[in-house]
């Protein structure tokens, strides 16, 4: 899905039918408030956001975004660009930063390659909600499993009987819905870092 938040109908209109054309699900908002309003009704995906607008500008948004734990990756685009602009809006979080008019090709290219980013980051969010079912000791076991060791061993680095660990891994089998130690693995290294950043491009 893709959010777009601009003041101007005329904009969000012509970007809707654009991005159409290109099989694009959008969503468009006029201004930041409707779309903080509506988060709790939508997925994660790939904001286009106007810097200048009423009342909450683009930056501030972004401001209100991270103080929700929500970073989606964001497109800024804007037709008073300018170096600082840009500087700011990185400085944000803002993954592109396109001006007006925008070129069709520059702007699908740059949705492009953030889809596969979102694609890693609703993975991520994923495995992070699995994880967030487990004890500090459930957890505790599975990162050693997935650095390969056995029930043995890590009984004996947690300072716990082999039984023990087994009933631990029991119930982390039935939390991450998989008794498969290979996926298991895989969702504790999928594990979405709260903190880390998409990588920023200007283009």
């Amino acid at each position: 899905m893709i959010y777009l938040v601009d003041d101007n109908l005329a904009v969000r209109e012509a970007m809707t039918l654009l991005l159409a054309t290109y099989a694009k699900e959008v969503s468009t908002f006029c201004d930041a408030e409707h779309l903080l309003n509506n988060l709790g009704n939508v997925q994660p995906g790939i904001i286009l956001l106007d810097l200048r607008m009423p009342v909450v500008s683009g930056p501030q948004l972004l401001k209100k975004l991270e103080d929700l734990g929500i970073r989606w990756p964001v497109v800024m685009i804007t037709g008073h660009g300018d170096v600082e602009a840009c500087r700011r809006a990185f400085k944000a979080g803002v993954v592109d930063f396109l001006a007006k008019p925008i070129d069709e090709h520059v702007l699908m290219e740059s949705i492009a390659a953030f889809e596969s980013a979102l694609d890693d980051l609703l993975v991520c969010n994923e495995s992070n909600r699995l994880l967030d079912h487990l004890t500090s000791r459930e957890r505790e076991v599975i990162e050693l499993v997935s650095k390969g060791f056995g029930s043995k061993e890590i009984a004996s680095a947690l300072n716990v009987s082999a039984r023990t660990v087994d009933s631990h891994r029991a119930s982390i089998a039935t939390k991450l819905g998989t008794p498969a130690v290979a996926e298991q693995t895989r969702i504790w290294l999928m594990a979405y870092d709260r903190h880390a950043k998409l990588p920023l491009r200007l283009r």
